[in-house]
């Protein structure tokens, strides 16, 4: 295996624990963040960053972290892209905000062209900017209903669409996202998911035409402007629906005028090993939503979609403040360059196939599936013999690799899923010790 890396600043690409974790300055900085931040906002690792790139992150105690977090798929090109870093120092110099919609700039305009170009289907498109992904899934429905006049939307079990009002409605998993949060807001329905780990074979068109006599019979369709799903779902689990299951889905949304949305904030941007998911069954959504690997760490969000779609809501209707600020934009566009000028594509289908044989190679029974496309993977964890949810193992496994210094996030409804986010500027050598660090833990925890 070749030793790749994006880029980057001149951090050595090693792990290095130099401390316990967290270590004494870490901890300090923690005990201010007590006093002075809302027990509200949560942290997986209370290591603090001075510096990441490549596939590190390293702290205010010079401990080094594999990163197989990405900032929850951010980062995908690395933490300080050199395009990326030049891209954003030079806008900033220029102007930071004028707001597109008193005083227009190109870098909006070349991120919507760039957007149109790359999501799927060759159909005439436009794109609009947000900040975040929530922001842009509310968007996305006010889009829809406003070209369809309807006012239903459907989701889908285990799904994770963001933390606005509305979003948490379309979110399925009560704890923390919406817990004591309510009420949310109306019109919002749950279909079930092809889930094939536990669908005991029941193949994606069937599973499809399950979930759409749920909608027939419980929504109708003539009731219903939009399907929101992710191609492969985030924080519920990284599900990859079984193969047929989106095309059956967007066949019957076609015949029916309901508008097919892809959330893509998570899997878009050549994280998968393709530029968008949808890509990987050749499925064309009629609104795709993305942000988080859009700019290298910067807020942006967008929804692109068909013309006549997109066209649909009245002039000013759509917008805010800092939507597509310019210097999120420029960084967007060097983070689009640095895909496609490095190859990241085909970078992450090479992190995933390493991935997924090492992890196959653990033969540990505790593991019930692994799943994913690209670098992004994950293992459920069940009770041997078993496909009971194992959350306390994986609480486990994810705490033991924070204290030897790799940074894994989990997720899934049942709280049982290890994910895997590395991002595409790793070198093959951390990569592989950090599946070294993992395959010594499930030995040790046995």
């Amino acid at each position: 295996m070749s030793e790749h890396t994006t880029g980057g600043p001149a951090l050595p690409q090693e792990r290095r624990l130099v401390t316990s974790i967290p270590g004494p300055k870490s901890q300090e900085l923690q005990r201010r963040k007590s006093a002075s931040v809302p027990t509200g906002v949560g942290t997986t690792l209370p290591v603090y960053t001075v510096a990441a790139g490549g596939g590190v992150i390293v702290d205010v105690d010079d401990n080094s972290l594999i990163d197989f977090g990405s900032g929850i798929a951010v980062t995908t090109v690395g933490n300080s892209s050199p395009r990326v870093a030049a891209a954003v120092a030079e806008q900033a110099q220029a102007f930071t905000h004028t707001c597109f919609m008193v005083t227009p700039y190109d870098a909006y305009v070349r991120v919507a062209e760039a957007l149109n170009r790359l999501t799927p289907g060759t159909h005439d498109k436009r794109t609009v900017l947000f900040n975040s992904g929530a922001e842009a899934v509310e968007n996305a429905v006010k889009i829809a209903r406003t070209h369809t006049k309807r006012q239903a939307v459907v989701v889908f079990d285990h799904a994770y669409h963001g933390r606005t009002n509305l979003t948490m409605a379309m979110t399925s998993k009560n704890m923390p996202y919406k817990s004591g949060f309510g009420p949310f807001a109306s019109e919002v329905y749950r279909a079930p998911l092809s889930y094939p780990y536990r669908d005991h074979g029941v193949d994606g068109p069937t599973a499809a035409r399950r979930a759409i006599d749920t909608i027939e019979k419980q929504i109708g369709a003539d009731n219903l402007a939009a399907l929101v799903i992710e191609p492969i779902q985030g924080e519920g689990g990284f599900i990859v629906p079984a193969d047929g299951f989106l095309g059956t889905l967007v066949e019957w949304c076609r015949a029916n005028g309901v508008v097919f949305v892809a959330d893509e904030v998570q899997t878009g941007f050549a994280r998968t090993g393709e530029m968008f998911a949808c890509d990987h069954e050749g499925v064309v959504p009629d609104l795709i939503v993305t942000a988080k690997g859009i700019a290298g760490g910067l807020p942006l969000s967008a929804v692109t979609g068909r013309a006549e779609i997109m066209d649909a809501p009245h002039v000013g209707g759509l917008g805010g403040t800092y939507g597509g600020n310019p210097i999120a934009c420029a960084a967007a566009l060097a983070v689009i360059e640095t895909i496609e000028q490095d190859g990241l594509v085909d970078r992450a289908r090479n992190i995933g196939k390493t991935m997924v044989e090492r992890l196959q190679s653990f033969g540990d029974a505790r593991i019930g599936d692994i799943r994913g496309r690209g670098a992004m993977i994950a293992v459920e964890l069940v009770k041997t013999g078993t496909t009971e949810p194992d959350a306390d193992l994986t609480k486990a496994v994810a705490a033991a690799a924070h204290q030897q210094g790799l940074v894994v996030l989990t997720c899934g409804t049942y709280g049982n899923v290890l994910r895997f986010l590395p991002p595409l500027s790793m070198p093959d050598h951390l990569l592989v010790e950090g599946l070294d660090v993992l395959e010594q833990i499930f030995k040790d925890l046995r």
